[in-house]
């Protein structure tokens, strides 16, 4: 079943943010009024993982410019975040906040949980300031995203929801032409 435009489900939980290097307590409250990007990923301490919350880390200050924060999210404890943090060049670099999600209820509520594994599967998910999922893509474990595939997507979105009526056709770009659908563009397209 799709999450795109329903709401994020409720959550509460422990989150590490590099950045003030503490520990935070996220809810599904915290990200109303702008624009979110949640990434799920299996586990801390692996292979892929890191390359990819790096990618994101070199996306984020595009992202912060697009009016959109960035959690990442596994079955990991916060505490097993910050000592990743703290152990590993790759993350060590990151300032957006980790949640941490050991109960394994956020990734089963977006979706994302594989049950037999007890870990989260990469999934990002494009959230927007009223808490609706507009977009997500998941990967099998063994594909790494590229988060700048991101920025066109959020900008889309943002122009979509500014602009209601316009939708943004294939490879969109932002001051792209868009499409304003109705009887006029019928098999003209």
């Amino acid at each position: 079943m799709s999450l795109i435009g329903k709401q994020i489900p409720e959550f509460k939980a422990n989150a590490y943010n590099p950045k003030k290097e503490e520990f935070v307590t996220v809810s599904n409250e915290n990200l109303k009024g702008k624009w979110n990007v949640i990434m799920f990923y299996p586990a801390d301490f692996t292979f892929v993982c890191p390359t990819e919350l790096e990618d994101l880390q070199e996306q984020y200050a595009t992202l912060q410019g697009l009016d959109t924060e960035v959690y990442s999210v596994s079955t990991d404890t916060h505490f097993v975040h910050k000592g990743w943090h703290d152990h590993s060049e790759a993350i060590s670099k990151l300032e957006y906040t980790m949640i941490a999600d050991p109960s394994k209820e956020i990734a089963r509520s977006f979706e994302v949980l594989d049950e037999e594994a007890g870990m989260a599967q990469r999934g990002t998910f494009i959230v927007d300031p009223d808490g609706v999922v507009q977009a997500c893509e998941i990967n099998a474990d063994g594909i790494g995203r590229d988060a700048s595939a991101l920025i066109d997507k959020i900008r889309a979105a943002q122009f979509v929801r500014n602009n209601p009526g316009q939708v943004c056709p294939a490879k969109w770009k932002e001051s792209g032409k868009t499409l304003t659908p109705g009887l006029d563009l019928v098999g003209k397209i």
